[in-house]
């Protein structure tokens, strides 16, 4: 299969399904469409917590602020699966993730598919990286030697502090997307993070692991001087009420039951979050 994901809503999705179609007998699965426009980290996100679920695949993901641009199209090779989109660190969380998943702990190889001039400069989605994952589904992930020169990323892991790997004989280098880490201090009780994402829910999912909640149910704690009991499920307070739980991702999230949390913490993606006892 080939999944797809991007930001560009509709109906521009169908002309990548089209050109895939007509180069390949694959069966295409949508991811999401609706993705944050041009926001590179909240598709790496959301990609990272999604696509690992799914067997072997090939993975197009196109959210391209840099469309036009001399940035490359990437093909990220993770023992079975593929993923392709443009080289702005959005394939690189979820190749992580699969890798982590992977009990043979595959590791990551990075690859430059070459392309001719597109038809259009504000569209590579349809006329670059669609042809690309068909390229990918036709020729096999065992294959992909035969697209590009391929570079192993082999410390994948150990590069927390740099904005970009450094690979080889393949591509001199891929833009790498990090999220922040959380400041947790077990001695005052207190968490220092950020709004990663807010979901079509409302709920304002941090980068607060979700353990620093672990022993508190119950408890009443306070985030940017906003009170909020820590509940292990929504119903657990009363229809738009507040909470603090730990969400599907294994974050913190700050909640409301059958409400938004955004606006009832006053949060947004980006925003500095403190929580403490």
């Amino acid at each position: 299969m080939i999944t797809l994901a991007s930001d560009f809503g509709s109906p521009y999705p169908a002309a990548m399904k089209g050109v895939i179609l007509r180069r390949s007998d694959a069966r295409l699965v949508d991811i999401a469409h609706d993705l944050p426009r041009q926001d590179v980290r909240a598709a790496a996100f959301w990609c990272r917590e999604t696509l690992p679920y799914f067997p072997p695949a090939t993975h197009l993901v196109v959210v391209d602020p840099g469309v036009g641009t001399d940035r490359d199209a990437l093909v990220v090779r993770v023992g079975e699966h593929a993923l392709v989109g443009p080289d702005n660190g959005v394939l690189l969380p979820a190749a992580r993730r699969i890798a982590d998943w992977d009990d043979d702990e595959p590791q990551i190889e990075c690859f430059v598919y070459e392309y001719d001039d597109p038809a259009s400069s504000t569209f590579h989605g349809r006329d670059v990286f669609a042809p690309a994952a068909a390229a990918v589904h036709e020729v096999g992930v065992d294959s992909l030697e035969s697209l590009a020169a391929v570079s192993s990323v082999e410390s994948f892991a150990a590069a927390d502090d740099h904005d970009s790997l450094a690979t080889g004989d393949g591509p001199d280098s891929v833009v790498d997307c990090r999220f922040p880490e959380p400041a947790v201090d077990d001695d005052t009780a207190t968490a220092r993070g950020e709004v990663l994402v807010v979901d079509d829910f409302g709920n304002a999912i941090t980068n607060v692991p979700g353990s620093f909640l672990d022993g508190r149910e119950g408890e009443t704690l306070d985030v940017n001087g906003v009170s909020a009991p820590v509940a292990s499920a929504f119903a657990d307070v009363a229809a738009g009420e507040r909470l603090l739980t730990v969400g599907s991702h294994g974050y913190v999230e700050c909640d409301v039951n059958r409400g938004r949390g955004d606006d009832a913490f006053g949060l947004a993606v980006g925003d500095e979050v403190v929580i403490s006892a």
